[in-house]
């Protein structure tokens, strides 16, 4: 389950990714138009700055703004920074596997291979969608919505 912090990140960014090239905003915008609270934000936004995800720059004119470009941001590694695995359980983890106490035989256990195919299929979609998606999906729907002429 995507947790809070995870959310609100996504919107955070969501927000970085609309901005213009060169723009930067200040937490207490992005907080405010977002409805996160601020405190949190900055833990948020200070770990995706020491994942590369973010910048900031300091002094008068200053803010946060993407590190690299939307279309480069998968929402996967955004989140993995943020909550960690995507995996529902530890041994069914690629980059955080951890082995069950209480498993006899990994390679035949029913729940841990259950559990590999809901990481693949969260994982096929997360890693594959990037922030420019997220950013442009609202007006991707309106479109779709919109009656044929």
């Amino acid at each position: 389950m995507l947790t809070k912090k995870g959310k609100y990140g996504l919107k955070a960014l969501v927000y970085l990714a609309r901005l213009n090239p060169g723009e930067v905003a200040l937490i207490t915008t992005i907080a405010e138009t977002n409805q996160i609270p601020k405190k949190f934000l900055e833990a948020i936004l200070s770990d995706l700055k020491k994942a590369a995800v973010v910048h900031s720059k300091k002094g008068k004119g200053g803010g946060y703004f993407l590190a690299r470009l939307p279309e480069e941001i998968h929402i996967g590694q955004v989140i993995r920074v943020l909550d960690g695995p995507l995996a529902p359980i530890a041994c069914a983890s690629h980059n955080f596997f951890q082995k069950c106490d209480d498993c006899v035989d990994e390679d035949a256990c029913a729940i841990r291979l259950t559990m590999l195919d809901v990481r693949n299929a969260i994982a096929s979609v997360l890693d594959n969608q990037t922030l420019a998606d997220l950013r442009d999906l609202p007006q991707q729907m309106r479109k779709r919505k919109r009656p044929s002429r």
